[in-house]
């Protein structure tokens, strides 16, 4: 069963030890290469091969993140079959500004690839530009910037079927009535906002969601702490508030740490985006009745493939192209560069000992 649509019953966390340094330039290309490239007309050979060597780096939102370490390990693993080298770098905080100073080393370094995501849409633009210009492909995952500033974005589902899963899984956990609040990650975070946007068109326009309103959203800025204390605020602003979506695994656990040692819990709702190794002491103890993601190993994998595919001229970003990612499967580039994972899964206590990541 290909994870391109359904997620697998199990993923478990590849362990590997993270490589310090980047190898520059210098690819090859394998040996039973058939020299098929990127076609025109926005067609691409899936079977072509490869390029071995290749030198790719991830860059995250902030390290030490379990969702980012799950990505990392995917990503790794397929650096690894592909004979390349790999860099797993960044920031401790999760901010633009922190994320240039890297990006401009990588380009210094000449890496073939960057794997990013991005902790603001357009101020990490200049330095992005500056690495293209010097052969770097740049792919954004998870998190995009602008389209023109990068080469193709992995998408870890569409995010209209997020911001419909969180709802659904809100109003199931609320009766359908209340005052709800969203616990997020950066006040710039690409996905996080357009999932916002897409839940706040919802509210308004579904009549099923007529008696749910949307009080307040808070950053947490992906850090434990931070969104620990935005928690304890937003209970005691609003003291009628039925439940908190967290679509950020740093915010939801952070949530449920809080909601599980106070008066709260059992009476406001917490869902979001989480991984099942975070998130399963909280479905044990009825913090938490159900929360949602992606297999993010997966993401990283695709990922990984995507930018090796653009390095190897197996794509080069246009509608239509088609490429192999493995064991993931076939993929269609789509309009704007844009590659998809697929849908989320919802995780509960009937499913969750099935999940190990």
């Amino acid at each position: 069963m290909s994870r391109k649509r359904i997620l697998s019953i199990t993923a478990p966390l590849l362990a590997g030890v993270l490589l310090a340094a980047t190898a520059c330039g210098g690819t090859t290309q394998g040996d039973d290469d058939d020299g098929g490239g990127a076609a025109t007309g926005g067609t691409a050979d899936p079977d072509a091969d490869y390029q071995t060597g290749l030198s790719i780096a991830m860059l995250p939102k902030s390290v030490n993140n379990p969702y980012f370490d799950a990505s990392s390990a995917g990503a790794e693993a397929v650096v690894t079959e592909l004979e390349g080298t790999y860099e797993y770098t960044g920031p401790s905080d999760a901010s633009a500004s922190s994320q240039v100073s890297y990006i401009d080393t990588l380009s210094q370094q000449a890496s073939d690839a960057i794997l990013l995501s991005a902790n603001d849409p357009n101020a990490l633009c200049a330095s992005l530009d500056q690495a293209r210009a010097g052969g770097t492909i740049v792919v954004t995952f998870d998190s995009d910037v602008e389209a023109s500033c990068r080469d193709l974005f992995v998408s870890q589902v569409n995010g209209d079927e997020v911001a419909l899963s969180l709802l659904e899984m809100a109003a199931e956990q609320t009766g359908g009535a209340g005052e709800i609040a969203v616990l997020s990650a950066t006040a710039n975070a690409t996905n996080q906002n357009a999932w916002i946007e897409a839940m706040e068109a919802e509210l308004e326009s579904n009549p099923d969601y007529a008696d749910l309103e949307l009080v307040d959203v808070v950053y947490g800025d992906d850090e434990d702490e931070k969104s620990f204390s935005e928690t304890q605020g937003l209970l005691q602003t609003h003291p009628d508030l039925k439940a908190i979506i967290s679509p950020t695994t740093v915010g939801i656990a952070a949530a449920a740490r809080y909601l599980s040692g106070s008066e709260y819990q059992g009476e406001v709702a917490l869902t979001g985006l989480g991984t099942p190794n975070q998130m399963r002491e909280y479905i044990a103890d009825g913090t938490v009745t159900e929360f949602a993601l992606w297999d993010p190993t997966a993401l990283g994998e695709l990922a990984a493939y995507t930018a090796a595919a653009a390095a190897s001229g197996i794509i080069t970003g246009a509608e239509g192209e088609v490429f192999t990612a493995g064991d993931l499967g076939e993929y269609t580039v789509e309009a704007d560069g844009i590659v998809t994972l697929g849908p989320p899964t919802r995780f509960n206590a009937d499913n969750i000992d099935d999940f190990d990541f």
